[in-house]
């Protein structure tokens, strides 16, 4: 027995209520311990982390999957956790005590971890409370955490038998440092920025009279950071460039610092380029570092003239002035550093080369250095200009690692899709570089790794294992660092499954759980006693989770976390479990602001997918994101299209109170009903066309494809069209096969619109003990009838092209007309005969006479193969008809044209403002239609 709807559609009450009831009820992870397994695992967002619109696609997209495998009867797991983000973590920690007038060192690192444990459990789950409401069904109760003791076992466990396999070693190199964070970060997070500068030029002095060709006796460098010549170590010519040859392996003295250093040939050097030499600062230039190494100088021998927080400290040869130690790199708040006081000393000692510039008069006019526009280093997170710095690093090899990855895309074991990608990912797998992994915060995995006095590091499981490598009485110290976020996080396939299995238990080490290595496998270092996770797994469970759900099944992901993610995702399940994390790999697009710019606070077009959810429903915005993500494409921000979808929401639940008013409820059966009237079997035929057309849309994660599959069967095929012709004649039979085809459609749109659908779901019947998210998958057990299909389709193809003509023409929809039909098929009989009222009441045919029309003003339509006439005398003047069709006529085709010359015009293309363009390439569009429907107008009337 069905329970009446109420007249209006409210999203927000039903979301809140049905979500609260799947979770409460265990509704995400059903037990269905003998079905196939199909898995995913979220991106686990950081900790600190609100709910943005890029999210939103990510989830819906995932949400969709593991929905449509968990009607289809799998054991669907959905992984869902967040990361620990060790800098963003961090800098919310510490922004919190700046505010209080209080800063983390003054507190002990245990003290100040337990604090960011608490902020972790007070204000870290606001992203998890918003993807509930974007109706994500993830495993709630099993919700991870990247510092969680599990899993912080699994990255101990992974560093350990790294560096065991010499995958992992400690190197001094040059790292992209973060100034303010004071920690490295890796090229991934580092954004070039273009920043207004300067280009100087300096004359360093050749040693012992030593000339060149020309007689000059110094050599011309240029430089965009002058303060780094106080560093410098040698500089570099062009091997084949004879203005130099003669002073290689000669030296020149520096300026300010008096070191004497070499000159090398390199081909570094471009002798097209300025002076055709080179300033050479291996320790501080990633460039430079390769040229340094090249000319003999190890990396422990190259000079550094900053610390940690890019202030200039005195170098390992005691030659940087007094007055030089302790400025700040470059101007900052407005005050003078090194850069600055670099270039007046130069300059007052005449070794600045002036730049000759001209004024908008044409004058000459002496200036320091060339104002230039140069691609600077920041830090996404720190915000301020990286600063390559020579430090003792932890360092993956990466080159190692991606072998098998590669190998795995190549071979087709791993596909990606859009297939597009697979280029740059070889690009960048087959050129990486060695992958820094420590990170000098207090916040993450710390680095299990121990020192004795004379610095020799000792890695193990814990400190007992390292105390026995180091031999009794050994004073051993603790490595500082941390791991980075993203090592941790490229354990996520299998470490949330529990890996490694069978795990000792742990047992404590500074306030942290630590624990002994077991059979196989080994724990340690990971979340504080005091914060256990709050879903420990048994060890029973890890084991039957990690056989049965890993590899996982599929990855969705954003194309800009291919490399931070899900390469290394790919690096650490093969090195790991010997095994590929998942078969397939999913990169979608950005979504972009409505005139196509990328999404930015600073641009304020920042959207947000909660407000959407509060204006149109989660459902509305899922199908959006479904309906607009085309593989390899970008999706526009478009709030009218969430709008419209809202109203397909609204439609749905009219028609199913349509369907309640006419004794229509749930279907008792998955098969479809016997049918015998033509409409009936037409409709169980579309559900059978449309549940095919989803299943194949969804196998090539076409979701785009799926999205329009069964939206225009709910909208055209269903409501507009079935709904119609079986108005008023509401027998058993059609009872039962709305009802049924009315089901059809709740399963089917439930991935996508998973609040609406179990809703109507719940009211067309009492069936509290089969909720929509746990039933079965669309199963009609019936064919396409080809007979009811054709009559149906000639039906609708009559009547369309009769409204058509009418909306064309400007005859009222209701008027009345007659038809003739001199040739009918034997379909079109067939059809007339058996519809004769539908015809009327749809077409509004009075008749369909099937022989010749009477002389006189007429249009044509067309049905299938068949032509029909319809007299028009007395129904409209068809002479000023034909007027006012051409007059409409001439002006859309001068119009267009019109557009299309602009639009061919590259200056309008390229200068005019983006949405300019846009309207005039809309206006076009719409002309070149226009021009196309009062053609076939006019072409009607003869």
């Amino acid at each position: 027995m069905s329970t009446e709807l109420p007249t209006t559609f409210d999203p927000a009450e039903i979301e809140q209520r049905w979500y609260a009831h799947w979770e409460q009820e265990g509704l995400f992870r059903p037990d269905r311990p003998d079905a196939q397994p199909y898995t995913i695992v979220n991106p686990p967002p950081n900790v600190t982390g609100s709910l943005h619109i890029g999210h939103a696609l990510d989830n819906t997209l995932q949400d969709i999957m593991i929905r449509y495998e968990r009607l289809r009867g799998k054991d669907a797991l959905w992984v869902v956790g967040t990361d620990h983000a060790g800098i963003a973590t961090q800098m919310v920690v510490e922004r919190q005590l700046e505010a209080k007038q209080d800063k983390r060192t003054n507190y002990s690192r245990e003290d100040f971890v337990a604090k960011v444990w608490e902020w972790k459990e007070e204000s870290g789950g606001t992203i998890t409370r918003q993807l509930r409401r974007l109706g994500c069904s993830m495993d709630w109760s099993r919700e991870q955490f990247t510092m969680d003791p599990h899993f912080s076992a699994a990255v101990t466990k992974t560093f350990v038998d790294l560096y065991n396999d010499g995958l992992i070693y400690r190197d001094k190199r040059l790292v992209n440092w973060d100034p303010k964070l004071k920690t490295a970060i890796s090229d991934l997070e580092v954004e070039t920025q273009d920043v207004k500068g300067s280009f100087w030029h300096f004359r360093y002095p050749l040693e012992d009279g030593v000339t060149l060709a020309d007689g000059r006796d110094y050599i011309e460098v240029a430089t965009t950071r002058p303060e780094t010549m106080l560093a410098d170590m040698a500089v570099a010519v062009h091997p084949e460039d004879e203005r130099y040859a003669s002073v290689v392996g000669k030296h020149v003295v520096l300026p300010i610092t008096g070191r004497r250093v070499p000159i090398v040939a390199d081909e570094h050097a471009d002798p097209e380029l300025g002076s055709g030499a080179v300033k050479i600062t291996p320790g501080h230039d990633f460039n430079d570092f390769e040229v340094g190494k090249r000319a003999g100088f190890r990396p422990a021998e190259m000079l550094n003239m900053l610390d940690g927080e890019a202030n200039v400290c005195q170098t390992a040869d005691g030659l940087v002035p007094e007055e030089f130690l302790g400025q700040h790199r470059f101007k900052r708040d407005g005050v003078d550093g090194a850069r600055e006081l670099v270039v007046q000393r130069l300059k007052e000692s005449g070794h600045l080369i002036p730049h000759i510039a001209k004024t908008k008069k044409g004058e000459e006019q002496e200036l320091d250095a060339e104002p230039r526009t140069i691609a600077t280093p920041f830090g996404d997170r720190g915000g301020v200009v990286i600063e390559p710095w020579l430090t003792d690093q932890w360092y993956v090899d990466a080159e190692k690692l991606a072998v098998k990855p590669i190998e795995a895309v190549k071979n087709g074991e791993v596909e990606i899709v859009p297939k597009s990608w697979e280029k740059t990912f070889f690009n960048w797998m087959e050129n990486i570089q060695p992958w820094c992994v420590s990170r000098q915060l207090w916040w993450g995995h710390r680095i299990p790794a121990w020192y004795d006095a004379e610095g020799k590091a000792y890695v193990a499981l814990n400190e007992e294992e390292a105390q026995a490598q180091a031999g009794e009485g050994a004073a051993l110290t603790r490595d500082e660092d941390v791991l980075d976020t993203w090592f941790s996080s490229a354990l996520w396939p299998f470490a949330t499954l529990g890996w490694p299995e069978n795990p000792s238990p742990p047992a404590g080490e500074g306030g942290a759980p630590t624990g002994a290595e077991g059979e196989g496998a080994a724990t340690m270092v990971a979340a504080d006693t005091a914060n256990p996770s709050p879903n420990p797994l048994p060890n029973g469970e890890r084991a039957s989770l990690v056989a049965k759900h890993y590899p996982n099944n599929l990855l969705i992901s954003g194309f800009d976390i291919l490399f931070f993610w899900d390469a290394r995702m790919m690096m650490m399940g093969q090195y790991t479990t010997g095994q590929n994390p998942w078969p397939k790999l999913y990169l979608h697009g950005l979504v972009r602001a409505a005139d196509g710019q990328k999404m930015s606070k600073s641009k304020g077009n920042v959207v947000d997918p909660l407000g959407l959810i509060d204006q149109y429903g989660a459902d509305a915005l899922r199908f959006f994101m479904a309906a607009m993500e085309s593989q390899g494409r970008d999706i526009k921000m478009d709030d009218k299209r969430i709008e419209g979808y809202r109203n397909f929401a609204t439609k749905l639940w009219n028609a199913t109170r349509f369907c309640q008013s006419n004794g229509i409820g749930a279907s008792s059966s998955i098969a479809a009903p016997k049918a015998s009237h033509a409409v009936n079997r037409w409709i169980i035929g579309e559900v059978v066309e449309t549940k095919e057309a989803l299943d194949a849309a969804l196998a090539e994660l076409r979701f785009d494809a799926a999205a329009n599959t069964i939206y225009h069967f709910v909208w055209d095929r269903f409501c507009d069209w079935y709904i119609e012709l079986v108005k008023g004649n509401f027998d058993e039979e059609t009872r039962a096969v709305a009802g049924w085809a009315l089901d059809q459609i709740l399963v089917m749109l439930h991935p996508f619109m998973p609040f609406i659908t179990e809703e109507l779901w719940s009211k067309q019947g009492d069936r509290a003990d089969y909720p929509l998210i746990t039933a079965k998958w669309v199963d009609p057990q019936a064919e396409v009838d080809a007979e009811a299909k054709a009559e149906i389709d000639w039906l609708i193809a009559l009547t369309s092209a009769i409204r058509t003509a009418k909306n064309e023409l400007g005859i009222a929809p209701g008027a009345k007309l007659e038809a003739f039909c001199p040739a009918p098929s034997v379909l079109a009989k067939s059809v007339v005969e058996a519809n004769a009222g539908a015809i009327e009441r749809l077409a509004r045919l009075t008749a369909i006479h099937f022989a010749e029309a009477p002389a006189g003003a007429a249009m044509q339509i067309a049905a299938g193969e068949d032509a029909l006439v319809i007299p028009l005398e007395g129904v409209i003047d068809i002479e000023a008809e034909k007027t006012r069709l051409s007059k409409a006529l001439e002006a859309s085709a001068k119009e267009a044209k019109s557009l299309e010359g602009r639009l061919g015009n590259a200056n309008f293309v390229e200068r005019a403002k983006p949405e300019a363009v846009e309207k005039a390439r809309a206006d076009h569009a719409h002309h070149t239609a226009e021009v196309a429907r009062l053609e076939a107008a006019l072409a009607r009337l003869g």
